[in-house]
């Protein structure tokens, strides 16, 4: 295994370019369907990683990488789809918190199942990742409980969404080993089936236009996310790379501030100090 630290570093880099990418496909959202700006971006991030396999003739990997990266990508796809049905049911917050904390969660179970504990400081590391990305993404509404406003569907359809991109990670570090780029584009080439066979069931009701460059530069984002994401999974613990890639809500949170001027509240300041810590404990 590479250097812990190396590893830590890959990550961060992944949880950035995830934030960048929810970020301006947040931003693209505002404007358009969420799913039309998603499509896009995969479509167009599609076309030019099957140029770079194919202009370099990189060998393609084994069937059963292929069928790891496709199964992840395509029910990866799918669990954004049942996200954006689960926000839009209101209980954003505790929606997205449960969401992300299953993300992580996941591949940490799996590994541990697999792989067995870690040291002792990784394994407080991991627990306050888990901590951080909770108070990171949950922002409860002022005066009211945990639970209040949340309906249960939503939350059921958040929990499945968060255990699809807990297994997306978990298949894409398997289908990894088998070659990062031709992944990637077996990964891409599934969800862009999974979201247009959504669409078609279920087609957006805003306008068909304006999402494009968004789409584009957030599919563009997305995708180096996921090729750190993997680099990270390769070198490391699946655990480890699990719980500080799912940490990219602290870089949509802080872009926001720094562009949009939307302050972060208390709870999200002390989750992303308690992400720093985390990343030092998973660094040593």
């Amino acid at each position: 295994m590479a250097p812990a630290g190396a590893v830590a570093g890959l990550g961060l880099l992944s949880a950035a370019t995830w934030g960048g990418s929810d970020f301006v496909g947040g931003m693209g959202a505002r404007r358009s369907s969420a799913l039309l700006v998603t499509v896009s971006g995969q479509i167009v991030s599609l076309v030019v990683l099957l140029a770079i396999c194919l202009t370099l003739r990189l060998a393609l990997p084994g069937f059963s990488y292929l069928i790891y990266a496709a199964a992840g990508g395509f029910e990866g796809a799918l669990a954004l789809a049942i996200f954006y049905r689960a926000l839009a049911m209101g209980a954003m917050g505790l929606t997205a918190a449960l969401t992300g904390l299953l993300t992580a969660l996941v591949p940490v179970v799996f590994d541990l199942a697999h792989t067995g504990l870690p040291a002792p400081l990784t394994v407080v590391g991991l627990v306050a990742g888990c901590a951080a990305i909770w108070l990171i993404t949950h922002t409860p509404a002022a005066g009211q409980g945990i639970s209040a406003g949340s309906p249960p569907k939503a939350l059921l359809f958040g929990a499945l969404a968060g255990t699809g991109f807990g297994a997306q990670l978990i298949l894409f570090k398997l289908a990894g080993a088998g070659g990062v780029l031709w992944t990637l584009t077996a990964g891409r080439i599934a969800g862009v089936v999974a979201i247009l066979m959504v669409i078609a069931v279920a087609p957006p009701a805003r306008p068909w236009r304006g999402f494009w460059i968004t789409g584009i530069v957030s599919g563009a984002l997305d995708t180096v996310g996921n090729l750190f994401y993997m680099l990270t999974a390769q070198l490391g613990r699946l655990d480890v790379a699990a719980v500080i890639c799912s940490l990219y809500p602290a870089g949509t949170i802080l872009l926001a501030a720094l562009i949009l001027h939307e302050r972060p509240t208390r709870r999200q300041l002390s989750g992303m100090a308690l992400a720093l810590a985390a990343v030092g404990l998973l660094s040593l």
